[in-house]
């Protein structure tokens, strides 16, 4: 099992990961010729993903899933309340193959199981992933404003964590953002800033963690140096050793062993 990031931030974000012959990806946030360039820099083609899970309606996350979908015919997997509150980015005529899950019940596509969490954020109904090829598992939590027991059940033993640090709070209030912006970002449903990530870190069993990568960094109000310090403290681990998905490049691919 493997996974890669498109990018990771708020211009945009989309991740794909992959278990045998089957490629997920995970939200789209970018137009279709750049996520089409994005995929060529992985490796990969259009035709290669087998479907797109969304996690909500924000247009950095589902801004560009449907005209790729529909240009591609690739499968859309969306709560319903993510699809109800997304129908600005539906084409007139959209035929793709479209999905609507529950946030609490999994189900497989090809050879990746997919595990749908709620989480506590600004939105219609929005969900995060764990994905496993039934050995592996991958999680994967951004945009979120806290975290809950059941986010820290699901994210217990994985293999491999993709984990928002969206903010520094002392960045945050004496930054750029307007008043009301920066009560949004920090609210239980926001964003996660580094300390709380952090903080949810330290409470999972992780002593199958391969790799960890610090995801939906703040251009204006964090820095890498600054998310990677926090992880590496609560982890007691080499700061090396933690990675940072970044906008423009996101990261490469990490296989799970």
């Amino acid at each position: 099992m493997r996974f890669a990031s498109l990018g990771s931030g708020s211009a945009g974000n989309a991740l794909v990961a992959e278990a045998g012959t089957t490629r997920l990806m995970v939200d789209c946030g970018f137009g279709i010729r750049e996520t089409e360039q994005r995929l060529a820099r992985l490796g990969l083609s259009p035709q290669d993903i087998n479907g797109i899970l969304v996690t909500h309606e924000h247009d950095d996350h589902a801004g560009g899933v449907f005209r790729f979908a529909a240009k591609h015919d690739i499968t859309v997997w969306t709560t319903h309340g993510t699809l109800r509150a997304a129908q600005r980015y539906v084409p007139a005529g959209f035929h793709a193959p479209l999905m609507v899950i529950d946030s609490h019940t999994s189900f497989c596509v090809g050879s990746l199981e997919v595990h749908p969490f709620p989480v506590p954020h600004d939105a219609g109904e929005p969900v995060q992933y764990v994905l496993s090829d039934g050995a592996r598992k991958l999680g994967i939590l951004t945009d979120t404003g806290s975290s809950t027991p059941h986010i820290e059940y699901m994210l217990d033993r994985c293999n491999a964590l993709v984990l928002e640090c969206n903010h520094d709070l002392d960045m945050l209030m004496n930054g750029p953002y307007a008043w009301p912006l920066k009560q949004r970002v920090k609210s239980r449903l926001g964003h996660l800033d580094n300390a709380t990530s952090a903080a949810l870190l330290a409470k999972l069993d992780n002593s199958k963690l391969q790799h960890l990568i610090a995801a939906h960094l703040s251009e204006k109000n964090n820095t890498p140096a600054l998310a990677v310090d926090a992880l590496a403290e609560a982890m007691t681990c080499e700061k090396e050793w933690i990675e940072v998905a970044t906008q423009a490049e996101g990261f490469g691919w990490r296989q799970i062993v």
